[in-house]
């Protein structure tokens, strides 16, 4: 897919120089920084459907419940 993007020329000539110092083009640090920025929604994605599924699913204590006594027992 191609994009079309409107930014100031000085704003792109900067951009340019700091990509070439890194060793790319513009357009790949463009494509990497979208690619990121993709990643992280499906990364939130995850997260937020792990803590549904987490609130949803009933713990495996067979009816055990924490007991400060017992915490605090010593030995």
């Amino acid at each position: 897919m191609n994009i079309t993007l409107s930014i100031d020329e000085r704003i792109a000539e900067q951009a340019r120089r700091t990509a070439q110092n890194m060793g790319k083009s513009l357009n790949q640090v463009v494509r990497d920084y979208l690619e990121q920025l993709a990643g992280i929604e499906a990364l939130e994605a995850q997260v937020q459907a792990f803590e549904r599924s987490a609130q949803q699913t009933p713990g495996r204590l067979d009816g055990w419940r924490f007991d400060r006594e017992d915490a605090n027992a010593r030995a």
